[in-house]
This record gives C-alpha cells, sequence and structure tokens, in this order.
C-alpha cells in the first residue's frame, strides 16, 4: 500500500492526548512499585545504592550498560580516543595507510586487553576463513564460517576455546564471546565479498584491517567488509557541509540519552521488577503492559546509544556505519523488527534477501526467514529460550506476508478499494495495534523471561478482558496511528511528487 491520506487534524491531537495519559498512568504505576519495594530483599542483588541525597537506589540489573558507563567507563574511553588520534594522525599525514593503522592499533589493542592467546584464536578464524574464502564457493564459506561460529557457541568446543585464553577479569567472558563471535562474521562477510571478486582475490591483510577495526571489534555493529574496505581505503577524506555539527550533535544526543537513562534507573526499576513474579503477580494489567513496553524501549536505547558511541567514533574516521535501530515504539511490522541493524544488515544482503528475493512468494519467504533465524539462532547461542524467540519472530514475519495475501484477493481487496483512504488507514492500524503486541510478547521473552512474557500474555489477553484487553489495544491504536502520520510527513518531503490533487483539490499520496 501507499501513504495514506493525513486523518483530520482533531483526531490526531485527540490520539496524542490518549497516548500521552495512557503513558504517564502507566509510568505513575511503575513508580509507585519501584519506590515502595526498593528495600525488598529480591532486589538486594539488582537495586544499588544511587542518588544519596535524593535518597534513591538506581536499578543495575542490567551488566552490559554498568560495565559500559560506570565500571569499565574508563577503560573504554581511554581505548577509542587512543584509536581516534592515532587514526587522525596518520589520516593526515598518510592517509593511503589508514587502514593499516586501523588494524595495527585494533591488533595490539585486542593482545593487551586479551593476551596473545587470544590474539591467535582470533587469527586461526582468519586464516581458516580465509583459506575458504581463495576457492569462491558460497557453500563452503557459509558451511565453514557457520562450523566455526558453532565451535564457540556449542559445548564442549567453546569451554576448551574459553580455557586457551588466560588471565581473569570481569570482563573476559563478555570480550571472549563478543570478540571471537563479531570477528567470525566479519570473516564470513569477507569469504562472501571475495566470491564476488570477479579478478583475483582479495589479500590476508585486507581481512586482517577490517576485522582488527578496534570501534567495531568487540561490541560491533558489524559493517560488511565490502562498504568498509571501499570507504577505508577512501584517500579523498573531505568532509560534507556541517558533517561535524552534525556527529557533534549527535555525540550530545548520546550523552543526553545516557543521562535520562540513569535518571530512569534512579526512579523506575523495570529491569529489576520483572525478575520478581512474586511482585509481579500484584501488579495491575496496566503496569504489566507498561513494563514489557518499557523494557523494549530501554533495550532499543541501549542499542542506540551504545552503538551511536562507537558509530560516532567510526564516522570520525570517515566511514558511514550502520544506523542505530529503529525505535520499538514506531513499530507494528515484524519486517521492520531488529535490535541490532549491523547484524540485520549482514542476515538480509547474505541470507534472507537472497533467498526470499522480492519476499512475495509464500514458499520463498518462509525457507529465507527459516534460514535467517537459524543463523540467528546460532549466532544468539542455542537454548529454549532463543529458540523460542526465534520460532515465534519467524512465524510473526510470514504471518504478515500470509495475511497481506490474504487480504490482496477478491473480494476484500475490492471493499478496501471502495472505501476511503482514510477509513483503509484506520482498519490497518487496528491490525497493526494487535501486531505491535505481538512483537512485544514476543522479544520480551528474551529481554526478561519466558515467565514475565506468559504473565503479561495471560494478564492482557485472557484475565484481562475485555476492559484492559480493549483499553491497551485502544492506547496502541492511537500510538500506531501518530507514528503513521509521521511516516506518511517524512514519505511527502523526500518524494513531494508523490502528492497528487484529487477530489476537487484535496491532496492525496499515491
Amino acid at each position: 500500500m501507499g501513504i495514506k491520506t493525513a486523518l483530520p487534524r482533531y483526531e490526531l491531537y485527540l490520539y496524542t492526548a490518549v497516548l500521552a495519559v495512557a503513558l504517564i498512568w502507566a509510568g505513575s504505576w511503575i513508580f509507585e512499585a519501584s519506590s515502595e519495594n526498593a528495600n525488598r530483599k529480591t532486589f538486594k542483588e539488582s537495586v544499588k545504592p544511587g542518588w544519596h541525597y535524593f535518597g534513591r537506589k538506581m536499578d543495575a540489573a542490567d551488566f552490559e550498560w554498568v560495565m559500559w558507563f560506570t565500571t569499565f567507563r574508563n577503560h573504554i574511553l581511554f581505548a577509542l580516543v587512543g584509536h581516534v588520534i592515532f587514526a587522525k594522525i596518520f589520516s593526515l599525514v598518510a592517509p593511503k595507510h589508514r587502514s593499516l593503522v586501523f588494524g595495527v592499533y585494533g591488533g595490539l589493542a585486542v593482545l593487551v586487553t586479551m593476551g596473545w592467546t587470544f590474539l591467535a584464536l582470533v587469527l586461526s578464524h582468519c586464516i581458516i576463513l580465509y583459506s575458504v574464502a581463495i576457492f569462491k564457493s558460497k557453500w563452503m564459506c557459509f558451511a565453514a564460517g557457520l562450523c566455526t561460529l558453532a565451535s564457540i557457541k556449542l559445548e564442549p568446543f567453546n569451554s576448551w576455546q574459553e580455557a586457551l585464553v588466560t588471565g581473569s577479569f570481569n570482563l573476559q567472558d563478555i570480550l571472549f564471546y563478543g570478540g571471537c563471535g563479531f570477528s567470525i562474521m566479519r570473516c564470513m562477510s569477507f569469504a562472501l565479498e571475495n566470491c564476488e571478486k570477479k579478478e583475483g582475490n582479495y589479500t590476508f591483510s585486507d581481512l586482517v584491517k577490517y576485522n582488527f577495526y578496534l570501534p567495531f571489534f568487540f561490541f560491533g555493529p558489524i559493517m560488511t567488509f565490502d562498504r568498509f574496505h571501499a570507504q577505508a581505503n577512501n584517500t579523498q577524506l573531505i568532509r560534507k557541509e556541517r558533517e561535524m555539527w552534525n556527529i557533534t550533535t549527535k555525540a550530545l544526543l548520546h550523552l543526553g540519552g545516557i543521562l535520562v537513562v540513569d535518571v530512569f534507573f534512579h526512579y523506575l526499576y523495570i529491569l529489576t521488577i520483572p525478575s520478581d513474579m512474586k511482585l509481579v503477580a500484584k501488579l495491575s494489567d496496566w503496569s504489566l503492559a507498561g513494563l514489557a513496553y518499557s523494557n523494549l524501549v530501554y533495550d532499543w536505547v541501549k542499542a542506540a546509544v551504545m552503538f551511536g558511541v562507537i558509530n560516532t567514533v567510526a564516522m570520525l574516521d570517515h566511514l558511514d556505519p550502520p544506523q542505530p535501530p529503529k525505535c520499538i515504539t514506531m513499530l507494528y511490522v515484524f519486517a521492520e523488527t531488529h535490535f541490532d541493524r549491523g547484524i540485520n544488515d549482514w542476515l538480509c544482503k547474505y541470507v534472507y534477501d537472497y533467498i526470499g528475493g522480492n519476499h512475495d512468494q509464500i514458499f520463498k519467504e518462509l525457507l529465507a526467514t527459516i534460514c535467517t533465524f537459524a543463523v540467528t539462532t546460532l549466532w544468539l547461542g542455542p537454548c529454549e529460550l532463543v529458540y523460542i524467540w526465534s520460532f515465534f519472530n519467524c512465524f510473526g514475519l510470514n504471518f504478515e506476508l500470509w495475511v497481506a495475501k490474504f487480504f490482496s484477493l477478491p473480494p476484500l481487496s475490492t471493499i478496501e478499494s471502495a472505501m476511503g483512504e482514510a477509513m483503509s488507514r484506520r482498519i490497518r492500524g487496528l491490525f497493526n495495534a494487535a501486531n505491535f503486541w505481538a512483537i512485544v510478547l514476543y522479544n520480551v521473552l528474551s529481554l526478561n523471561s519466558l515467565e514475565f512474557a506468559k504473565m503479561v500474555g495471560r494478564r492482557l489477553i485472557f484475565k484481562g478482558f475485555p476492559l484492559s484487553t480493549l483499553s491497551v489495544l485502544l492506547v496502541t491504536y492511537c500510538g500506531v496511528q501518530l507514528v503513521k502520520e509521521r511516516e506518511r510527513q517524512q514519505a511527502l518531503l523526500e518524494d513531494p511528487e508523490r502528492v497528487k490533487p484529487v477530489d476537487g483539490g484535496k491532496e492525496k499520496a499515491e
């Protein structure tokens, strides 16, 4: 479907008011639950001392966030600042060799951080996949890459490799699996791009320079080899107009995001509360809905800020890295749902789009999604929770296509064509609202627990029916319509020619 006609302005104002009131109301319930249970025994492990002068404790349940912006903040900043300084010096002195500097500095940083055995392990992965890449067989590259990835995700191979890394510190496990995992995915990208190279092969040094780019090494995002190679070897390092202003603005926004999350962690214990099922059972339906929604919003904010910090460094290096994921509030279809745009781009390019084509054939789409989520399951680490998450998200993606195909058949397509554009948009908004909560429930289980997701689903669909169910859907419907209006306006700004006068001069977007 194209971009629909705008809804009446008063209707959009009404949607905004309803959504704002609902969010404030749900937030007040969560604030009350956080304040009254701050000293709860089950909270001791994750609720730590915070703002003493304000009498507020802090939700510290997310180790990754605490690691980045509290515990190891200075270490991460030191490594990234060093990278920026060396990259800038060599970009000015020897721009032709700046990609080499990226690889050397990254390799030395990995050596100092994790030791020579880890560095040797990563290089062994590179050698294996490079050796396969020179045969220029995609199926061999995929087989070798997935087997290598499985070796760090499945027992007993992962324990054996992890034991090779000497030393002991708090970050070792995360850096080991993050570094190895992202490294193997980058090596697979290199191997697959080498298969597309018509003459000759890329060199092993090209792979090393790509793989050991420090900002991306441990935590991502993944930038496919073809894009990185072209941009890192570009010697025409000219900034676009207002580019530095935009980089500075984004950096300040990320800093603002960190401060906002810090404030929220002191007043809303959205990560700790779902871990206490006895407390969760006592909360209202609106509190549960707000908790589930806020957990996904937080995960998006975390990804946006963490990848944003890394992307800021990459943009200073004259790279165009993968953008942060789309906000969960803006999602109402499974086809756009992802929390790591780098992995999403990798999967789409090498698996999903490669198999699915234009994604309009049911069986090809089913095969493409099954293969995509099979690779994703291996990437995340096979376990019961990941299996459940993959199954439901795979089903949701295919179900959207089935529904679209069904409604494109007569007489349903004829009925929709006969009704007004605005009414069609309203009806689609109802389905999108239900789809939004399917996305929330299917993904919150991977962020919290299966028990929490089941509790939310049971309360909102069964026990809360009809009052809680319909009221939550109404609020979600208002949000979906506001998102659709924003998308409509953005699309028309990008392509004003799509607006044509119809019905006596009224504007209609094709």
